[in-house]
């Protein structure tokens, strides 16, 4: 089992992207079974709130299934839960660091990093673009999957 977390500033818009997203790679792979994949804040702002709507149109608009969910902060006892960490953007990673006491086990990245890019996923918050931030989404995600298929040496 595989275990995954994405987080963002309030886990209504990128996170929660991301974990849709993955999932629907996951399942369309057929590998549901191997993988645990979730998203969760690292700021209390949002808490309780389901996926913000401009997330849902675009994942509606990509055909994307999603569920009802409400935003959850992480705590320390995730990074012990998890395999990996991975965070939208730089202000996430600082946060992660603080939280975790500086990732001794190197399992906090930035998503983008898989896709091969060192930089953040868009953020529609302040630009309404949801578009774009799927595109970064589905790009980290779909490199991400290939890397744990590939480090495994089988669809997991």
């Amino acid at each position: 089992m595989f275990r995954i977390l994405f987080v963002c500033h309030g886990n209504i818009c990128r996170s929660t992207m991301a974990e849709f997203v993955l999932k629907d790679i996951v399942r369309k792979a057929g590998a549901e079974e191997s993988f645990v994949i979730e998203s969760m804040a690292c700021r209390s702002d949002e808490i309780g709130s389901d996926t913000h709507p401009g997330t849902q149109r675009v994942l509606r608009a990509h055909g994307v299934p999603f569920s009802r969910r409400r935003a959850r902060r992480v705590e320390r006892a995730h990074y012990d839960a998890y395999d990996l960490i991975l965070a939208m953007d730089e202000e996430n990673m600082r946060d992660l660091r603080r939280l975790t006491g500086g990732d001794p086990a190197g399992k906090c990245h930035l998503l983008m990093e898989y896709a091969g890019e060192a930089r953040e996923v868009a953020d529609p918050w302040y630009t309404g673009d949801f578009e774009t931030t799927y595109r970064d989404v589905l790009a980290g995600c779909q490199a991400l999957f290939h890397s744990i298929v590939e480090k495994s040496g089988k669809i997991v």
